[in-house]
């Protein structure tokens, strides 16, 4: 299937982004994201492998558009829990197990 990223012509198929993305590791993302096999790969991450151009040079919306046409699942990572952090004082106060309202 012809695709255009980033002003050029890509002929793109299923198996032959299976096969560009085989071997390579999700990196942690936020964001939009693209389901490949049972990995989860960030939008941008998929677009610099199959199109071998730096990731400023496309947006994300060029992708989506790409892989859903050619049939992938393309899902917003799932927001991460909020870390808790706590003062040094609120941590002891933790471990004695007496909680301490600041």
């Amino acid at each position: 299937m012809r695709c255009v990223i980033a002003r050029f012509p890509f002929e793109l198929t299923k198996v032959s982004v299976l096969e560009s993305m085989k071997g390579i590791k999700p990196e942690p993302g936020t964001g939009e994201s693209v389901i490949i096999g049972r990995r989860q790969y960030p939008v941008k991450q998929v677009g610099q492998v199959i199109t071998r151009q730096d990731r400023r040079d496309f947006s994300a919306g060029e992708v989506l558009r790409a892989m859903t046409q050619l049939g992938f699942t393309c899902r917003t990572f799932p927001e991460a829990a909020p870390v808790l952090t706590l003062s040094p004082q609120q941590r002891a106060s933790a471990m004695l197990g007496t909680p301490m309202f600041v």
